[in-house]
């Protein structure tokens, strides 16, 4: 629907303004704070960067899922802080419809907590991806008290996942470890390493390259003249 506004311009003429329909790319709230935006752009970026070379996934952060059985985008839709889908084709979208995309819901969630979301992400969300969902994985974190947990789909109904030594939490879907570093959710390869993201990627290439000249200068050989 096109909304019209009326303004009164210079000379007492009359200009109708229209505004075009708007297409919000979410019905959820805003986001809590400005941490929860970093911990969001983060997960995605190191998960992009780690399969780069792939195009079977789908991932988005604070998008809305639409999942009427009647297929209306006016009842029944979520908009997890973070959600990967698996087998699905890598493009943007404007939401996730899941009658749109081959009945798929996502195969891992992710929800930050906070003051005003901890009880209904604990809760009635938890649910509403256990029982409706049938979600695989599901995750929570919160940035602040760095409360950290995550729960595997057994038989219809979410087990809590183990820690591992290192207080890391396995996820069946992405074969990847998420666990705290420096404040913040990372993932982590099976092995324990830490899934860099491009520009940690690019430091350690260039720390890497320093350490190699060094070496050969000791053997006195001028690396710029390899």
């Amino acid at each position: 629907m096109t909304i019209t506004q009326e303004l009164g311009s210079q000379g007492g003429i009359c200009q109708d303004v229209i505004f075009p329909p708007g297409d919000l790319y979410s019905d959820e709230p805003p986001l809590e704070s400005e941490l929860h935006l970093r911990q969001i752009i983060l997960l995605l970026t190191c998960l992009e960067w780690l399969w780069r070379d792939r195009n079977d996934f789908y991932a988005a952060g604070n998008l809305t899922i639409y999942y009427s059985p009647r297929q209306l985008k006016s009842e029944h839709f979520r908009g997890p802080d973070f959600f990967v889908v698996l087998g699905t084709e890598r493009k943007t979208r404007k939401s996730w419809a899941v009658w749109e995309e081959d009945g798929k819901y996502p195969n891992l969630i992710l929800e930050i907590l906070s003051d005003s979301t901890a009880n209904t992400d604990k809760g009635l969300k938890k649910e509403i991806y256990q029982d409706t969902f049938r979600t695989p994985d599901y995750f929570w974190f919160d940035p602040y008290t760095l409360e950290f947990a995550g729960f595997h789909l057994v038989d219809g109904e979410y087990q809590p996942l183990q820690a591992s030594e290192q207080g890391y939490l396995w996820s069946h879907q992405l074969g990847l470890y998420l666990g705290v570093y420096q404040g913040l959710l990372r993932f982590f390869t099976p092995d324990g390493q830490l899934v860099a993201t491009p520009e940690e990627t690019a430091q350690q290439a260039e720390q890497k390259a320093q350490r190699l000249a060094a070496k050969l200068r000791e053997l006195n050989i001028d690396p710029d003249t390899i």
